[in-house]
């Protein structure tokens, strides 16, 4: 049930939820790399996340960078990039370490933020915004994503990590009202402002 959840569901999850969590990223990770090493596979990619680097959008970063999770689930996942590791390090095994950044594109889990803000407007409902909303966050569309994966998987050096990154940044605030105009054809400000709820921070 775990692997069928969002990232941003699983962080917020994962607090509760720590040593399922746990259990999935690092111990389903181990028994993969495990069976993929005596099936002698070419190339093990093992798909992270840039949350191992910390939740700070402000701060760049690249593949020599210190490792500074700030919830269970980048925890888990910089525990599984251990495990991955030392596959290479023990036996030489081919592994390949990605972390990137968000990703969108058609037919994408509900709860990642995108579908949940059309869905939300497509059912007449608002969008709802944590906090303030000028949170800022990395977007990569899915097929630039799997060209970055296919690449890796060819060109990649075993034990090396790369990030899949992009300069395309847009605040949540910002991404509702894109979705708003789209979906309910408005330039108004205010008529944006109507479509958007503000709670509290997770």
């Amino acid at each position: 049930q775990l692997q069928a959840i969002s990232p941003c569901a699983v962080i917020y999850l994962s607090f509760w939820h720590a040593l399922e969590f746990t259990y999935v990223n690092v111990y389903g990770t181990n028994v993969l790399v495990a069976a993929a090493h005596e099936a002698k596979v070419e190339k093990f990619v093992y798909v992270s996340t840039d949350e191992v680097y910390g939740g700070s959008t402000d701060q760049e970063f690249d593949e020599s960078s210190p490792k500074c999770p700030t919830n269970p689930y980048a925890s888990s996942k910089a525990a599984a990039e251990c495990f991955v590791q030392s596959y290479w390090e023990r036996y030489q095994f081919p592994v390949v370490i990605t972390r990137s950044s968000n990703v969108y594109g058609p037919h994408q889990y509900p709860e990642k933020v995108i579908p949940k803000f059309i869905s939300l407007l497509q059912q007449n409902r608002k969008c709802c915004i944590h906090g303030s909303g000028l949170q800022r966050r990395n977007f990569l569309y899915a097929t630039d994503v799997v060209e970055a994966f296919l690449t890796v998987l060819k060109e990649g050096k075993p034990g090396e990590i790369y990030n899949i990154g992009t300069n395309f940044e847009m605040s949540i605030v910002q991404l509702a009202k894109e979705l708003i105009h789209l979906i309910k054809k408005t330039s108004s400000e205010s008529e944006m402002e109507h479509w958007m709820d503000y709670v509290k921070d997770r």
